[in-house]
């Protein structure tokens, strides 16, 4: 028997293109910022995870928009 893993991603746009990168697997939402090799952490909702993306932007910065694909 094989199981099936469901993977979902959300990208997150600031104000001059993609800023970082959501990914929802089995073991939660695992943020990944663009420019970084490591992944920043996996948190257990996808809230947290959106406020750790807005939270390691430069001070000041809008919280950007997500879109899933």
């Amino acid at each position: 028997m094989s199981e099936t893993v469901t993977k979902r991603l959300w990208v997150a746009y600031g104000p001059n293109g993609v800023v970082g990168k959501i990914q929802k697997d089995a073991e939660g939402y695992a943020v990944h910022m663009a420019g970084k090799p490591e992944p920043l952490g996996v948190y257990p909702s996808m809230e947290i995870a959106k406020n750790a993306v807005h939270s390691h932007l430069k001070p000041g910065s809008d919280r950007p928009q997500f879109r899933e694909h």
